[in-house]
């Protein structure tokens, strides 16, 4: 049927293709292979096949499987199992190449590389040249391959080098020559690369003893080129040439410097034949430079010329200078221009900069110096001297001017105002300069013992006074704070203890305190710093003022059920001895009606505390006045108990004379002379004197001044009773010295009891320890004989330098 006749080949058509196989096994199995090593086809004879079995063959092609084509037998299908074995056998003998390849092949490339050398046309395409490398060193001519082209390589390079032995060329011209040489030639060696690639990277990867084409031919440009003497000194002359005209403000080929500079780093060598003789003509430029100019500038301006030497340096490194450079020029211009003149820049400017207060220069110089070894050290050791020596002028006054130790306080503050604004500034708040701040005025403030400490408090004291209208609170809470700051450098903290704690009883007493919440703020500060032990006292005497504003409530509630002296009334502060300053009772002659308020209040006083006693303050009692002048104008005067007492009398005459005065009154001389010089020499004088002075004697009588005016209504003349008298300052300072001779007993009392036996030495060394003001060991040495004389303790008998506790 035509049906198996298409699917089933005839028996003739079977043997043709047996016999078509078997002739295709002979010719395999003789080494007969297609060219490139591809597989062999199956020919089948078409002619004899019928259409049935074209469509058959054509059916059965498989598609392309890894780039060859395989045709599949018609009787594949009918027999699934049967497969076929091809195999492939190479070459009985390998392809020959020509005769002359070698030669013919290298002669193309040498001309080549000549053509590219003379910077000619190559006839060849690069592709061209490329395979030829490739084939040459496929066929194991690479060794051969590379020596000849360093061959032709050497020798140009050795003809190059000619062009420079000549010295009848200027410096600049011999170096563009140099330059022009150099970029020729690295043009060259990246062409020559490009062609020999492929023996770059085979051969050469895979010879450890060889160079890469590329530094074949920096060595090779090295060896005959730079390592010349004559072209190398004469590169490196020029080159140093240049940097030294531009080092004077001329204008140079900065482009040309780099160009050569980097050459000498490709052939590495810029250490060596260039560095080491520029840092060397840097040294010797800088060394002149800064030992002539240290001579003609002042120290400003050679900061300024530093600092722009520097950034010049640095702009070289940035144009043309290599980075590895950066380190030792850096340093030789520092060493040169600031290293060896630290101690003369500080000693010829550090003092007028900072006494100018030179912002800018400071912040310059602070910068430069910390660039060098020691240099901050230096500048802080300076730095601290000039305080030392600034603020012992502000504090000691050997003359005695009171004018100046009015200003000394506030002069401190501004000197350390000024010195924190640097230290912020300009010294980048260095820990040591701020360190070496508050040492230093430790040091001179404590150069003279206890004064700073009273002018401190007597400064605190004119600020919480009422009237004091320079500042807000802010800005007194501000000055506070900067005042604690001075009083931490204090030594002698008792002395500023007693001071103040008078200050503030007036300010309390005769009530001229600016304001509750500044003084307890203070307080709270004192507090903070010295502990609650030191401000004990004084906050006893807060307390007293309250509660003797709650037991005057009671006494006016009192006073409305008793018969009383009219048109007076009284306020009584009640207080605490142990708190308060101790002050001087004074007797004097009071007015019945005052006396007999005193005794009502006493009365009422011991009604309510049975067991306390009174003691009055004359010194301390204030009062306001109701007066009345010429031509019915009415005053008040807010005036002292003393001129009270003295203004009183005027309403029983019109004149007295001094000893009339103190007669009535009772008032000690001093006293009374103060008191009658602030009513008849002051601004206010209700009184007038004969005869006519500013000071009051024996003798000297008083009228009632009728005529007095003044633009205000109520007018204060008791700014006598805030003044502090000689007298008084001299009684505060004694009652220190004698509190630090009992704190002296009881810490060798304290140290004796505790050790038992103790040598002098350690006994004063455990002393000064302990105590926590300056005291001298002669003054220690005088309290350890009185504790001896007291039977406290003993010396030994054997060792008088040893002392024993008795019990």
């Amino acid at each position: 049927m035509p049906l198996s006749n298409t699917n089933k080949p005839n028996l003739q058509d079977e043997q043709k293709l047996d016999g078509d196989e078997n002739r295709k096994k002979r010719k395999l199995s003789e080494g007969i292979s297609p060219p490139n090593h591809k597989r062999a086809r199956e020919n089948i004879d078409e002619s004899q096949m019928t259409d049935s079995q074209r469509r058959a063959n054509f059916s059965a092609i498989s598609s392309p499987s890894n780039g060859l084509n395989k045709h599949v037998s018609p009787l594949a299908n009918n027999k699934p199992g049967a497969t076929k074995k091809l195999v492939i056998k190479n070459f009985r003998e390998k392809p020959r190449l020509p005769e002359n390849f070698q030669q013919q092949t290298w002669e193309k490339l040498k001309e080549s590389v000549e053509a590219i050398q003379r910077s000619t046309s190559i006839r060849w395409s690069l592709e061209e040249l490329y395979q030829a490398v490739e084939n040459m060193c496929s066929h194991k001519m690479s060794a051969q391959l590379y020596d000849q082209l360093k061959e032709v390589c050497d020798k140009h390079v050795r003809c190059n080098v000619e062009q420079f032995k000549t010295e009848n060329v200027g410096f600049e011209q011999f170096l563009k020559n140099v330059d022009g040489c150099w970029q020729a030639h690295c043009r060259q060696m990246i062409m020559i690369r490009s062609i020999f690639l492929f023996l770059d990277r085979t051969y050469v990867l895979q010879t450890s003893s060889v160079m890469s084409i590329w530094d074949m031919g920096l060595e090779l440009f090295r060896t005959h080129v730079m390592f010349h003497p004559l072209v190398q000194k004469r590169t490196v002359d020029g080159i140093l040439q240049l940097i030294k005209r531009e080092r004077t403000g001329e204008a140079v080929d900065r482009q040309l410097i780099k160009s050569l500079l980097r050459m000498l780093s490709d052939l590495q060598m810029y250490v060596d034949a260039f560095e080491h003789s520029f840092l060397e003509a840097t040294e010797s430029l800088y060394a002149a430079e800064g030992q002539q100019l240290m001579q003609e500038r002042d120290v400003p301006e050679y900061l300024a010329y530093v600092d722009k030497r520097l950034h010049e340096e640095m702009e070289r490194l940035l144009h043309y200078l290599d980075m590895s450079t950066k380190k030792p020029l850096v340093s030789c211009v520092e060493k040169q221009l600031l290293e060896k003149h630290l101690t003369q820049i500080l000693q010829k400017g550090l003092d007028q900069l900072l006494t100018e207060n030179r912002i800018k220069d400071l912040t310059l110089m602070y910068q430069l110096f910390s660039r060098v070894k020691d240099g901050l050290k230096e500048m802080c050791t300076a730095f601290a001297t000039y305080i030392k020596v600034t603020g012992k002028t502000i504090v000691m006054n050997p003359d005695n001017d009171a004018e100046k130790d009015k200003d000394m306080v506030q002069n401190l503050l501004d000197f350390k105002d000024k010195m924190d604004n640097v230290i912020d500034v300009c010294l980048s708040k260095n820990e040591k300069f701020v360190n070496a701040l508050k040492e230093s005025f430790e040091t001179f403030i404590n150069q003279r013992q206890n004064k700073p400490a009273e002018l401190i408090a007597k400064y605190v004291d004119t600020k919480l006074k009422a009237g004091n209208k320079e500042a807000t609170e802010e800005e007194l809470e501000r000055l506070m704070d900067k005042i604690m700051v001075l009083f931490r450098f204090i030594h002698g903290k008792d002395v500023f203890e007693a001071f103040y704690k008078k200050d503030l009883a007036k300010r309390l007493l005769v009530g001229k305190s600016a304001s509750v919440d500044a003084e307890k703020s203070m307080l709270s500060k004192l507090k903070q710093e010295c502990g609650a032990a030191f401000t004990s006292k004084l906050e006893g005497m807060f307390k007293d003022m309250e509660c003797s504003k709650d037991f005057n409530l009671s006494f006016k509630q009192h006073m409305q059920h008793v018969d009383s002296p009219g048109g007076i009334e009284m306020t009584v502060n009640i207080l605490t001895m142990g708190y308060w300053p101790t002050y001087t009772p004074m007797e004097v002659h009071l007015p019945a009606s005052m006396v007999k308020l005193q005794e009502i209040f006493k009365t009422f006083f011991y009604s309510k505390h049975s067991g306390k006693k009174l003691q009055w303050q004359s010194t301390l009692g204030h009062c306001v006045l109701k007066a009345k002048f010429a031509g019915g104008e009415k005053k008040e005067l807010q005036v002292s108990l003393f001129q009270t007492l003295c203004l009183l009398l005027f309403n029983d005459g019109d004149e007295f004379s001094f000893e009339e005065i103190k007669t009535a009154t009772a008032i000690e001389d001093g006293e009374l002379k103060r008191t009658l010089q602030s009513l008849a020499c002051g601004k206010a004088r209700v009184l007038l004197k004969n005869p006519k002075g500013k000071d009051v004697e024996n003798g000297d009588k008083f009228l009632f001044n009728g005529g007095f005016k003044h633009k205000l209504c109520r007018i204060k003349i008791n700014q006598i009773q805030m003044k502090e008298t000689p007298e008084e300052n001299t009684t505060t300072t004694e009652r220190v010295f004698q509190d630090r001779q009992y704190q002296v007993d009881a810490a060798i009392v304290r140290i004796m009891k505790t050790r038992k036996t103790l040598t002098h030495n350690l006994l004063i060394s455990e002393l000064y320890n302990q105590l926590k003001f300056p005291v001298k060991p002669a003054d220690l040495k005088k309290r350890i004989e009185s504790l001896i004389d007291r039977d406290y303790m003993e010396r030994d008998k054997e060792n008088q330098n040893q002392y024993h506790y008795v019990a």
